[in-house]
């Protein structure tokens, strides 16, 4: 467990450091044009080349290649291994520009022939400038999974922070150059995109030829990496992408209404995305390298020792997330998003729809370790068959819950049809290693669950002194409206879980007094 702690971690360190960055853009986002009908354009219009980094870089990609690529070092070593990685990259790029540029002409003709509200038209026409950010951000993942399999995390963690400080530029350099409307300074946030996507894909570079990467240009689809990849991804794709395929439906289903709806909802997703990306990626990333070595060498008790250990070290962080994220919405949102136009009306939206998304992220984190166990496993099947289900049953709920409840409706159906996803693939896993018991954590997930609502308690309790005797005007109060509560109930959930004796409690406390005796 303490390796896996410590090799997460530093996937984790890096991905926080994105995520901050991340956060700022949103903020810079957020005062740019708040949850305007513009901001809601600009959301669906990112939503194709942005569901692409979901699959690609943080998804299916990495799954299906890190067991192809670990493969191939062992059979035929590192040099072989990192011709297949460049041959993938290679074969990623000009599919997804053949895709790009179809998508390219069916923008344009649907703008210059088809008859459009200006909203529609405004995302069209935004979609169309940004989707060559999907071939970068595609090639990135590829490099990103092949410094992963050499035991590289931390700088290709760091890639999308390189993506977040040129949109954050965006806003300020870029806007103001395309026009004086918010309609039109809107075009460079879009261009952005792009110069986002080619800082991202350029940083690995470094690091990559270190490790004796090299491109070429001769045949890369008679390489056996790229068509080993290729045969696991669609698949794949439909499988660990289930919950990315529904944030999509979600937003089709809230296009349809008022024009806050979506940018509301899509607030809330970057904001649940922090401790998904932090912890639920991180350990992904660490354990699909780990299973994929335990697979080929056909140990399979450690295999099935290491997914336990790894749902239940995410049980551990993501529930207290969880809890935190329903209890604290409204002072969260209000610290981060609420000035310019984002005002304390577009607050209350998006912390309400946070509410009801919340309780998805422990089921998210965990349907990222179970599918990639399966993929380790070479099933690529299964997940997809789940993700297929869960799609639909997402789109059913969303239609009977988005109408009446509008953001929070479609919060919440994407909550519920994580949780079904998870559950059912814990199912098909119980099924196909029946040596795996999950039973036997059963009990620790109800400790750790009693004691993330004990916290939770806390920092509602100390939330609402402090409003009550400090309130929330200025930042100041709002930066305290948020981290004395929480401080307090991650103190009260910390030592609680050491006096109960929570094992994940003291390795990661065992953890962090190696670090500070080494410092």
């Amino acid at each position: 467990m303490s390796k896996l702690i410590q090799s997460s971690g530093a996937v984790a360190a890096a991905t926080l450091a994105s995520r901050v960055l991340g956060f700022a853009r949103e903020t810079a986002y957020a005062g740019f044009f708040g949850d305007t009908a513009v901001a809601s354009a600009f959301a669906a219009a990112f939503t194709i080349p942005n569901l692409f980094r979901r699959l690609l870089g943080e998804g299916a990609l990495t799954a299906v290649f890190v067991p192809v690529f670990t493969r191939r070092e062992k059979e035929d070593g590192p040099g072989a291994a990192m011709r297949g990685g460049a041959a993938v990259a290679l074969s990623v790029a000009g599919l997804c520009t053949a895709g790009i540029v179809v998508l390219m002409l069916v923008a344009t003709a649907l703008v210059e022939w088809v008859p459009m509200p200006l909203q529609r038209e405004l995302m069209l026409r935004l979609m169309r400038v940004m989707l060559p950010y999907a071939a970068f951000v595609c090639v990135a993942a590829v490099f990103m999974a092949m410094l992963n399999a050499r035991g590289h995390y931390f700088v290709p963690a760091l890639g999308s922070a390189m993506m977040s400080l040129v949109m954050i530029g965006s806003v300020y350099g870029l806007a103001p150059w395309f026009g004086k409307t918010l309609e039109e300074q809107v075009s460079g946030l879009a261009a952005g995109v792009i110069l986002a996507g080619v800082a991202q894909a350029a940083f690995q570079l470094p690091a990559l030829r270190r490790e004796g990467f090299r491109l070429f240009v001769a045949r890369p689809w008679a390489d056996p990496t790229v068509r080993e990849s290729f045969r696991r991804l669609v698949p794949a794709t439909l499988g660990v992408a289930a919950y990315q395929f529904n944030v999509v439906a979600t937003q089709a289903i809230g296009s349809m209404q008022a024009d806050h709806v979506l940018a509301s909802y899509n607030y809330a997703v970057r904001l649940l995305e922090l401790p998904q990306g932090v912890i639920g990626v991180s350990v992904a990333t660490y354990l699909l390298i780990e299973l994929s070595r335990h697979a080929a060498d056909r140990k399979f008790p450690e295999f099935r020792r290491m997914v336990g250990e790894g749902m239940l070290h995410l049980c551990f962080l993501n529930g207290l997330a969880s809890v935190l994220l329903i209890v604290l919405a409204e002072p969260i949102v209000r610290l981060l998003f609420e000035h310019g136009r984002f005002t304390a009306m577009s607050t209350e939206r998006a912390s309400m729809a946070l509410r009801f998304l919340a309780p998805g992220l422990l089921a998210t984190s965990l349907t990222g370790i179970v599918s990639r166990a399966f993929y380790a496993l070479d099933d690529t099947r299964t997940p997809m068959r789940v993700g297929v289900f869960c799609l639909g049953a997402n789109v059913v709920f969303g239609l009977v819950l988005a109408f009446p409840f509008q953001q929070a409706g479609l919060a919440a159906a994407n909550a519920t049809s994580a949780i079904l996803n998870v559950a059912l693939l814990l199912y098909a896993f119980g099924r196909k290693m029946p040596k795996f018991e999950a039973g036997h954590l059963k009990p620790s997930v109800a400790r750790i669950a009693a004691l993330a609502c004990m916290a939770g308690m806390v920092a509602w309790g100390a939330h609402s002194l402090w409003e009550a005797w400090i309130g929330h005007a200025g930042k100041a109060r709002q930066v305290g409206a948020v981290f004395v509560p929480a401080f307090a109930a991650l103190g009260a959930y910390i030592g609680a879980s050491l006096a109960v004796g929570v094992p994940q409690a003291h390795e990661l406390a065992a953890v962090v007094r190696r670090r500070l005796g080494r410092g």
